[in-house]
C-alpha cells in the first residue's frame, strides 16, 4: 500500500531501459521495497512492502543510468551526475568549516543577495528527510523591512500570551510539564515578552536582531518531527561557506503552532510540526578564535 502524506499519494513509477540493463543487481541490493529480478530480468512489484517511495536509490546506484523515477514529486531531470571525489569536502575542510560557525547577533547594514538567497535554498533542498518527498516548507523574510515587519508582529503575538507566563499560570501547568520544563520556562520565557516588548519600543528588535534575512523552516504533519530541524542546519552551514553568520532563534516557533494573526499572514499552517527561525546576515564583527564545544554525554554499549 502506498504511503500517503500531503505531498504525495500513490507509488512512484520505476522506469526501466531493459536494453541498457545488464542485470548487475546494485538496484536491487539498495532497494528495500520492489525491485526483484527473475527470469533474467529486472522486475517491478509494487505490492511489495510500500511499493516504490520514490527515494531514488536504484537511479542513483545504476552504473548503466537505466533507471528512472517518475511520481512523488520526481522526475528524470532530478538525476544528476555526481561531482568528482576531489571538489567534495575532506573531513579537515568540513571540521574547518564547522569550527568557523557560531551564533552571530550583530550583522552589516548590508542585504543579503537574491543569488546568495538561492544557493541557500538549493543546498537546504538537499537534505535527508524521513520520507520522500520532503515536506519541508521554508518561509523567506527578505530585507531588513520584511524582517522587522514580522519581528513586531511577533512581538505583539507575546504581548498577548504573556498570561502563559504568570506565575498562576506556570503553577497550574508545573506538576504537567515537570520541574525541569518549569524552571526554564519561568527563568528564561517568561521574562521575553516584556523585554521584546520594551525594546522594541525603543526601535531594537532582541528577536531578530535587526537581521537582514531569516527563514523560518516548518513542515506538515505527514513529516519527520526532525526534517525541518536538519533542513535549517542545512542552511547554516551552506550560509557560513558563502560567508554569512547565521543564528537560530528558538523563541518564535511555540507561538507559531497557535491560530494567530501571525500564521495567517505569513501562510504558516497552524496544523505543520513545529520550526525554526534562523537569522542571516554579513557578520559585524570578525572573529578570530572558535570555542571548543562539549555533548552532553556519550554512551558506548
Amino acid at each position: 500500500m502506498p504511503i500517503v502524506t500531503r505531498r504525495a499519494k500513490g507509488n512512484a513509477e520505476v522506469i526501466i531501459d531493459h536494453e541498457l540493463c545488464n542485470l548487475c543487481g546494485l538496484c536491487v541490493n539498495v532497494c528495500k521495497g520492489p525491485l526483484y529480478i527473475e527470469n533474467d530480468r529486472l522486475q517491478v512489484d509494487q505490492s511489495i512492502l510500500f511499493g516504490c517511495i520514490g527515494c531514488g536509490q536504484c537511479a542513483a546506484v545504476c552504473p548503466q543510468k537505466c533507471i528512472v523515477i517518475e511520481g512523488r514529486e520526481m522526475s528524470a531531470k532530478d538525476l544528476i551526475d555526481l561531482p568528482p571525489r576531489e571538489q567534495r569536502a575532506d573531513y579537515e575542510q568540513l571540521q574547518a568549516l564547522l569550527l568557523g560557525r557560531r551564533s552571530i547577533r550583530d550583522f552589516k547594514h548590508q542585504e543579503v543577495e537574491a543569488e546568495v538567497i538561492q544557493k541557500i535554498l538549493d543546498a537546504v533542498s538537499t537534505a535527508p528527510m524521513g520520507l520522500p518527498p520532503s515536506e519541508v516548507q521554508v518561509l523567506v523574510l527578505q530585507g531588513f523591512d520584511s524582517v522587522k515587519e514580522f519581528a513586531s508582529d511577533m512581538v505583539e503575538v507575546f504581548k498577548s500570551k504573556k498570561w502563559l507566563f504568570s506565575p498562576l499560570a506556570l503553577g497550574i501547568m508545573r506538576p504537567f510539564i515537570g520541574k525541569e520544563a518549569y524552571d526554564l520556562m519561568k527563568t528564561f520565557a517568561a521574562p521575553l515578552p516584556d523585554l521584546f516588548s520594551e525594546k522594541m519600543a525603543k526601535g531594537e528588535d532582541l528577536l531578530l536582531y535587526g537581521a537582514p534575512l531569516a527563514m523560518y523552516f516548518h513542515a506538515s504533519p505527514t513529516s519527520d518531527p526532525l526534517d525541518f530541524a536538519i533542513a535549517g542546519t542545512y542552511a547554516m552551514l551552506a550560509a557560513e561557506s558563502l560567508g554569512l553568520g547565521t543564528c537560530m532563534i528558538g523563541t518564535v516557533a511555540p507561538f507559531l503552532k497557535y491560530r494567530n494573526p501571525v500564521s495567517k499572514k505569513y501562510g504558516i499552517p497552524t496544523e505543520n510540526n513545529q520550526g525554526i527561525m534562523i537569522i542571516f546576515g554579513y557578520p559585524k564583527y570578525k572573529y578570530t578564535r572558535s570555542i571548543k564545544r562539549s555533548l552532553g554525554g556519550v554512551t558506548y554499549y
